[in-house]
């Protein structure tokens, strides 16, 4: 009995033994993705290097690809580690090796790439045009009238589509390339290395702002959600933070004044108006830029030279119906109040147009954050301070916010309609024409600054000839 019982006994220790032997053996279970990356306390996000994604402005960083990127690692209380690509197809190995967490580039689903990853809410809507150089050949209206070469990014859903439609034009000529990126590609078609590209169209509407050249052929795909793109064997974790960010983004309306703060500027397009600016910057602005530089003050001199531009179209002696005169359209109670002797001294204009538009973005509540602030003061400019409050006021009772820009110039216009402008303190306003006014300064500034950086504003004035074109393709834009 005794010697039954010690058996069992020895058996059982060893048995347990033996189970504690497994279970340190065994693999302790792994934290899911979000808990890595709160440990880590680093968010990487992997990113295109393009004007519409991600760039260096001077020594910061920009982009709306960065500014959601930073607004989600702040609401996840990590750092943000943007790595950056030039290659689409490098941002895909770094995402399948899990060097980055998440790919915020301005990527939309195609059939190859949902079979591979997950993608997150979409937040912003873009359309594929085809497009080529004006006055280089007739317009094609379809694939079938394209007489040449298509090149494209490798990598791209431009080059996804082509690999699963391309047959069914058997005429059709195409390569994809991973020398160029979208930019680039624009850019050679503009030089006339290549005859066509397909682009997207928040690309093409920030590219045709410094060349008004490139036309479109005809729109390839439209309505196509751009989304950020995770990898499809981890765990949903970091995939639900996303969900939940869009979703509070977009009920906070932040997501709609990023969109507008990148892009809300530049869809508007003008062929005549952008080609006679370029035209403008090279012959009229080097007369007065020294005047520009040294009379801004605080504020940023291309600014007030976009101010001037949309103001008189750097004419000097520029006079309205309503009195208003010179390079900075000043009336004559604000020249006296500037100390302006003469409105069409330029560089006195300029001193006074300064000094007035500070007097102007100091008046806006501090409380109200860059750019929105710089938007309020071009519109008080403009319209008078008091029409751009009885604005702010509509805006507030309408249930939305009078600190957004986005949200008061959809208000701005109703200052015309008297149901409205009864209600307010100084009456009727002309309110649609700030709205447009703001818009233009805006165009005319991102301009200014990337023909500046690049050093593609003269010294002295030179001549040159606009491009040929009567601007009859400018509503191709919307094709």
């Amino acid at each position: 009995m005794f010697h039954r019982q010690g058996v069992a006994s020895v058996t059982r220790f060893f048995a347990l033994l033996a189970l504690l032997f497994l279970v340190g053996c065994a693999p302790q279970p792994q934290p899911d993705h979000l808990t890595q990356i709160q440990e880590r306390g680093v968010l990487r996000v992997g990113t295109l290097l393009g004007p519409t994604t991600y760039y260096h402005d001077l020594e910061s960083e920009t982009g709306l690809e960065y500014a959601l990127a930073a607004n989600f690692a702040e609401q996840l209380g990590v750092e943000l580690e943007v790595v950056s690509r030039y290659n689409l197809n490098d941002l895909f190995t770094l995402l399948d090796q899990h060097q980055v967490d998440v790919v915020a580039a301005g990527l939309d689903r195609t059939p190859a790439r949902d079979r591979r990853y997950r993608f997150g809410p979409p937040y912003q809507e873009v359309a594929q045009r085809l497009v080529y150089r004006q006055g280089s050949r007739a317009r094609p209206r379809e694939w079938s009238q394209v007489d040449d070469e298509v090149v494209v990014v490798a990598g791209s859903s431009h080059h996804d589509w082509l690999q699963r439609n391309a047959k069914n034009y058997p005429n059709l000529r195409w390569r994809a390339t991973n020398e160029h990126d979208a930019a680039e590609l624009l850019r050679a078609v503009i030089d006339g290395d290549i005859a066509f590209t397909i682009t997207d169209s928040n690309i093409l509407d920030m590219q045709r702002r410094y060349f008004p050249n490139i036309s479109v052929a005809f729109t390839v795909r439209d309505d196509l959600d751009i989304s950020w793109m995770l990898a499809a064997e981890r765990d949903a974790s970091l995939y639900a933070e996303v969900l939940k960010f869009f979703g509070e983004l977009r009920g906070s309306g932040e997501l709609a004044r990023l969109v507008d703060q990148y892009f809300g500027h530049a869809a508007q397009f003008n062929y005549v108006d952008t080609s006679a600016f370029i035209k403008a910057v090279q012959t009229s602005l080097p007369k007065y830029r020294d005047f520009f530089v040294e009379h801004s003050g605080r504020l940023d001199w291309r600014l007030l030279a976009a101010i001037s531009y949309q103001e008189s179209l750097w004419n000097p002696r520029a006079v309205s119906p309503t009195g208003v005169r010179g390079l900075m359209m000043l009336t004559l109670p604000t020249a006296e109040a500037m100390g302006v002797t003469s409105r069409l001294n330029p560089e006195q204009s300029i001193r006074g147009g300064a000094r007035y538009f500070e007097r102007m973005h100091d008046t806006i509540p501090a409380r109200i954050p860059e750019p929105d602030r710089t938007w309020f003061a071009l519109a008080a400019y403009n319209i008078g301070y008091g029409h751009l409050e009885d604005a702010r006021v509509l805006t507030e009772r309408q249930g939305a916010d009078p600190d957004r820009w986005i949200d008061v110039r959809k208000r701005l216009p109703l200052l015309r309609q008297k149901k409205y402008y009864r209600q307010t303190r100084y009456g009727f306003a002309r309110g649609d024409e700030p709205v447009r006014y703001v818009g233009n300064i805006r165009r005319y500034y991102d301009t200014l600054v990337w023909l500046d950086e690049r050093g593609r504003i003269p010294a002295q004035p030179i001549e040159i000839s606009l491009p040929s074109g009567s601007g009859d393709e400018a509503p191709d834009a919307q094709q």
